[in-house]
C-alpha cells in the first residue's frame, strides 16, 4: 500500500511541475510575442498541446521509475502502456499546432484585406489546403505507432506487408471517387484555377468562393445560399472566373428601342451617367448599336467597375437611368410596332419625307470614342491588340 501511494504522490508530484515550467515558459513567451508575430501563434495555438504533453510525459517518467518494485506486473504494463498512448496522441497533437504556427505566420504577411489581393488568396488557399493535409497525414502516422505499441498487431505485421498489394488495389477501386477529389483538391490549390474569394459563375448562379478543402467547395452565392460542389467539378466542368488575373470586370445594359432613337444623344447621357457615379472606375463606357431588325434598334451599353458586386449595381443603375430617360427625354424612340395599311405605291406624306436641309455625316474619321469597344481609349486599344488573331494583320482591325 505504501509503494501505491508513493508512486500517486510522484505522479501528483511531476503533474505539478510540468504544469508549473508549462506556466513559466507560457509568460516568458507571451512577453516575447508583443513584439513577434511567431511568439504570439505559439502563445495562442500550441500552450495547450504542449502543456498536456510535457504533464503527460512528466507523469509517465514518474510512474516509470517509482514502480520498480513491481516490473513485470500486469497493472504496471497496463498502466505504462496507457501513458505511452497518451504521449504519442499529445506529441501528434502539438506537432500539428507548430504546423498550424507556421503556416499562421507565414499567412500573416500576405493581407487579403486590400484590392490587388490576388497573390495572397493564392497563398492563402495553397496554405490551408496544406495545413488540411499535413494534419491528416499526422493523425494517420500517430494512429499507425499507436497500433504498432500493441504486440499482435507487430505480430501480424507480416501478413499484412503480403497481402498489401491486393488490400491497396482494393482500397483504390472503393475510394476512387474520394482520392479524385483530394487530387482534384491538390490541383485547384497549385494550379491557380480558382483560389479563396474568387467571384465565380457555377451552374448558373454567381457568387464567390467560400471554403475549399480537399475534398468540396463551398460557393456563396450572391444570395447568400452556399452551392456546395466537389472539388473534381472544377478540373472537369468549365467555370467563369470573374477574378482570376484581377477583379475589374466588363458589364452590359442593353435595350430595345424605336429607329427614332438619337444614338449619339443617349451616348453622352450614359457617359455623364457614369461619371456621376463612384461605381464606375473610369476605363469603359460604351454605347454601340449591336442590331437593327425586327423593327427596333438594340443598343447595348457596356460600362466597367472595379469589382463584381459595384458592376451589378453600376449594370442596375445604367438600365434605370437610361430607361428614364428615353421615357421623359425621348418618348418617340420607345419601341412601337407599326403596320401599313393601303397601296405602298401611293403618295403617301409618310411613306416619303424629302429633307429640308442638307444633313451633314460624321466622317468615318470622327468616331467618338465611347462609340469603340476596340479602339479609342488606351483599354480600348489594348483590348484591340488582344483579340487579334495571330496571323491578322496589324492593320485589319483598323
Amino acid at each position: 500500500m505504501q509503494s501505491y501511494l508513493g508512486t500517486g504522490v510522484a505522479a501528483v508530484a511531476a503533474a505539478a511541475a510540468a504544469l508549473l515550467l508549462v506556466g513559466v515558459v507560457h509568460r516568458v513567451i507571451r512577453r516575447l510575442g508583443r513584439r513577434s508575430v511567431l511568439m504570439t501563434e505559439l502563445t495562442e495555438h500550441s500552450h495547450r498541446p504542449f502543456r498536456v504533453a510535457v504533464t503527460v510525459l512528466a507523469v509517465q517518467l514518474a510512474v516509470r521509475f517509482s514502480t520498480l518494485y513491481a516490473v513485470g506486473s500486469p497493472w504496471r504494463q497496463v498502466l505504462l502502456h496507457a501513458l505511452v498512448l497518451a504521449l504519442i496522441a499529445a506529441t501528434a497533437w502539438l506537432v500539428a499546432s507548430l504546423l498550424v504556427v507556421i503556416e499562421d505566420t507565414a499567412l500573416a504577411r500576405f493581407r487579403v484585406d486590400v484590392p490587388n489581393n490576388r497573390h495572397a488568396r493564392r497563398v492563402r488557399t495553397q496554405v490551408v489546403l496544406l495545413r488540411r493535409l499535413t494534419i491528416a497525414v499526422i493523425v494517420v502516422l500517430a494512429l499507425g505507432v499507436m497500433l504498432m505499441t500493441f504486440p499482435a498487431v507487430r505480430g501480424i505485421g507480416a501478413g499484412v506487408l503480403t497481402s498489401a498489394g491486393v488490400v491497396g488495389v482494393v482500397a483504390a477501386l472503393a475510394a476512387q471517387s474520394l482520392l479524385g477529389n483530394v487530387l482534384a483538391g491538390l490541383q485547384l490549390a497549385f494550379s491557380d484555377a480558382v483560389r479563396l474569394d474568387d467571384v465565380v459563375v457555377v451552374e448558373g448562379e454567381w457568387g464567390r468562393i467560400e471554403e475549399l478543402t480537399l475534398s468540396y467547395v463551398v460557393v456563396q452565392i450572391w444570395d447568400d445560399r452556399r452551392l456546395i460542389l466537389p472539388t473534381s467539378y472544377f478540373t472537369s466542368t468549365p467555370f467563369q472566373n470573374w477574378t482570376r488575373t484581377e477583379a475589374a470586370v466588363l458589364g452590359t445594359a442593353e435595350f430595345d428601342v424605336d429607329w427614332a432613337i438619337p444614338v449619339q444623344a443617349m451616348r453622352e447621357e450614359l457617359r455623364r451617367l457614369c461619371e456621376s457615379t463612384e461605381l464606375w472606375d473610369g476605363r469603359v463606357c460604351v454605347l454601340q448599336v449591336t442590331d437593327a431588325t425586327g423593327g427596333m434598334v438594340k443598343l447595348r451599353a457596356l460600362v466597367s467597375a472595379a469589382d463584381a458586386g459595384s458592376l451589378w449595381d453600376l449594370r442596375c443603375l445604367v438600365r434605370e437611368h437610361l430607361v428614364s430617360w428615353i421615357r421623359d427625354q425621348r418618348p418617340t424612340a420607345l419601341p412601337r410596332v407599326r403596320a401599313e395599311v393601303g397601296d405602298a405605291s401611293a403618295p403617301l406624306p409618310w411613306q416619303a419625307v424629302t429633307p429640308r436641309r442638307t444633313i451633314r455625316r460624321r466622317p468615318d474619321t470622327e468616331i467618338p470614342d465611347d462609340a469603340r469597344v476596340f479602339g479609342g481609349s488606351d483599354d480600348g486599344e489594348a483590348r484591340s491588340e488582344a483579340f487579334v488573331g495571330p496571323d491578322e494583320p496589324a492593320d485589319a482591325r483598323r
